[in-house]
């Protein structure tokens, strides 16, 4: 059995609210990341510099070079020509402020991480999972540039596939986060009982992923701004046209009315699992925490989907597009809680176990 040092115990509660406070501040980038799409600031900014990047432009004559460079690009040509200074500034800030919070969050988890390391308070076992977590944020970075890229050549917009991947990266990031910080010195024995409950907790769970990479691929064709209708498109269930690209595969991905009949029809799965889940999980077997933790994802779902109604039929107005996108990772949450309610097994290194320092 893996023992603690008394400083290594001493510390667990502080590691523990400090991830969460980095799952809260990748909660709040997967926001900003929505406003940027929703505004069409995400091309503002041309070049990738993750030191220098950091440093906005501070004079009347820095502002006007970045903007000669965005005019290099087709979406200023096509779509934007003639635009203001100050339009442009409006649109440079919210992509500054989304690289500015990724480059926080790094700051935030690389220096206590260090601190925590060098003076013995992680636990051998804790050091690879916090490094894989720092290695995957660094990607997250290189593959949002990697999505820009692709708006600034050929494209008025930044490809589907692309941003759909830099979304689902940023959610897994987040429940990973969430896992570590739920396991940080907690001893999880579950009885008998609750065995039979996991698989399907991981299937929700994996289906809300999914459900948000298909979310990506709405918000990067637009798909939310046609069909504005509720429960039909085009006045049927199941509308014309869902096959109409050649080959097949490209509907799933690029045809705007399959992408979103398939975002629906998704929802509709994940909620009737959830219903099925949570009056599962509420048999009087279960302890309250596993109970708790499936009503709350059933709760979280139907809201999730009310308010995605809700944006469909308004248009998708920003307001309500960034309440639907954080809704994601509330419903992934609580289904990370309730995953970790369900686990038997003892996460090593977390033990309250000490030894002598």
């Amino acid at each position: 059995m893996t023992t603690l040092t008394e400083k290594q115990l001493a510390s667990l509660p502080s590691i523990r609210w400090w991830l969460v406070l980095v799952a809260t501040m990748v909660f709040a980038m997967v926001i900003v990341g929505g406003a940027t799409r929703l505004t069409d600031s995400g091309l503002s900014i041309t070049e990738w510099q993750p030191l220098l990047g950091a440093i906005p432009p501070l004079s009347e004559a820095h502002w006007l070079e970045a903007l000669e460079k965005y005019r290099q690009i087709p979406e200023y040509q096509l779509i934007n020509k003639g635009m203001s200074l100050d339009e442009f500034k409006f649109i440079y800030w919210w992509e500054w402020g989304h690289r500015f919070l990724g480059r926080a969050i790094g700051v935030v988890f690389f220096i206590p991480f260090v601190f925590f390391w060098l003076t013995g308070r992680l636990h051998k076992t804790q050091v690879p999972r916090l490094l894989v977590l720092f290695v995957l944020g660094g990607l997250q970075g290189a593959l949002g540039w990697y999505m820009v890229m692709s708006g600034l050549v050929e494209r008025t917009d930044v490809s589907q596939y692309r941003l759909s991947a830099h979304l689902t990266l940023a959610t897994v990031i987040f429940a990973a986060i969430m896992w570590t910080a739920l396991g940080i010195g907690r001893d999880k024995r579950r009885p008998a009982s609750t065995v039979t409950l996991g698989w399907p907790a991981l299937a929700l769970a994996g289906l809300v992923i999914a459900q948000t990479a298909l979310g990506g691929f709405v918000a990067g064709l637009d798909a939310g701004l046609s069909h504005n209708t509720w429960p039909l498109m085009d006045g049927r269930f199941v509308p014309n046209g869902l096959m109409a690209m050649e080959p097949a595969w490209r509907n799933f991905f690029e045809n705007v009315l399959t992408v979103q009949f398939q975002h629906r029809i998704v929802a509709y799965v994940i909620a009737i699992l959830a219903l099925v889940h949570a009056a599962r999980a509420m048999n009087e077997r279960h302890p309250p925490a596993v109970r708790m933790s499936g009503l709350a994802i059933l709760i979280a779902v139907l809201a999730q989907i009310g308010f995605g109604i809700w944006t469909l039929l308004a248009q998708v107005p920003i307001t309500l597009g960034l309440i639907h996108q954080g809704g994601a990772l509330v419903v992934l949450a609580a289904c990370i809680w309730h995953l970790h309610e369900l686990c038997k097994r003892q996460s090593p290194g977390f033990e309250k176990t000490a030894t002598p320092s």
